[in-house]
């Protein structure tokens, strides 16, 4: 059983969400290219040193639940119940995935991100790392017996599975098509 998070670590986690929240706020009423740093630490009423302290870039703060995104994914991998395959459990954590991020609201954030090379290119390198991490987990599960070559094409694979299913009239209808070729893939490994 884990222990609830002490008084610090919820003061920081709540100014690190008013941050993001603050300048996800902002970019959609402004524009992201006319909003600065600067602009976004003094709406959230904090140093421009606290910011960094939460987020290494401007990017970042679009992108806040990053961490979350790739820990959920790997955990997809190592959490799954003992002989349970490898795919549909992945397929189960896009699925979610993509959900959350076709939900009212979101078509602004990601209309947002397509309309800035600079986040464009950061969500780019965030999909590659989210790659890199999910091969790693897939590699390590001593139950599979692929090839680091085919962790990783399974692993982008998956990653693009989100981003295509995200983009598509039907995102629901996407994974499954997505992963039925996913699928095929996988075993013939």
């Amino acid at each position: 059983m884990t222990e609830p998070p002490g008084r610090r670590e919820r003061k920081k986690a709540a100014t690190r969400q008013k941050i993001a929240d603050t300048a996800l706020r902002l970019f959609l009423d402004r524009g992201y290219d006319a909003v600065g740093i600067r602009d976004v630490a003094a709406e959230a009423d904090v140093a421009v040193t606290t910011l960094f302290s939460h987020f290494a870039s401007k990017e970042a703060l679009v992108f806040e639940r990053d961490d979350n995104f790739e820990q959920r994914l790997t955990q997809a991998v190592t959490n799954r119940a003992p002989h349970e395959p490898l795919i549909p459990a992945l397929r189960r954590e896009i699925q979610e995935m993509v959900r959350h991020c076709t939900a009212d609201g979101t078509v602004p954030v990601y209309r947002m991100i397509d309309e800035s090379r600079a986040l464009r290119e950061y969500e780019e390198s965030m999909r590659l790392r989210h790659a890199e991490s999910l091969a790693t987990a897939i590699a390590a599960d001593p139950g599979l017996s692929q090839t680091t070559t085919a962790c990783r094409t399974i692993a982008r694979f998956v990653i693009d599975a989100y981003s295509l299913a995200r983009e598509a009239d039907d995102p629901q209808a996407a994974v499954d098509e997505i992963f039925q070729m996913i699928e095929a893939a996988w075993e013939v490994t």
